[in-house]
């Protein structure tokens, strides 16, 4: 799981993907799981819950800066802790 950059220059707006880890950053996806958006005050952040949650229980890694994104979501806490890969 990590971040698709979007938008013109000086101008971000990423989408979270679902991705493997071998394609390149803004190529092919597997699946869009949410948004980014860096540029508001505050930061929006928005997940497609149930496709997230699905992801992370199949074992999913996500980058760093979106493992940060879901902690301020609270989307980590959803996830039981038997189910986490």
């Amino acid at each position: 799981m990590r971040l698709m950059r979007f938008g013109k220059k000086k101008t971000p707006y990423y989408r979270i993907v679902v991705t493997d880890s071998r394609s390149p950053r803004d190529g092919r996806f597997i699946e869009q799981v949410g948004t980014y958006n860096p540029r508001k005050d505050p930061a929006e952040v928005t997940f497609k819950e149930e496709k997230a949650l699905q992801w992370l229980m199949k074992g999913v890694k996500p980058t760093l800066t979106v493992r940060q994104l879901l902690m301020k979501s609270g989307l980590t806490k959803k996830v039981p802790e038997g189910e986490k890969a």
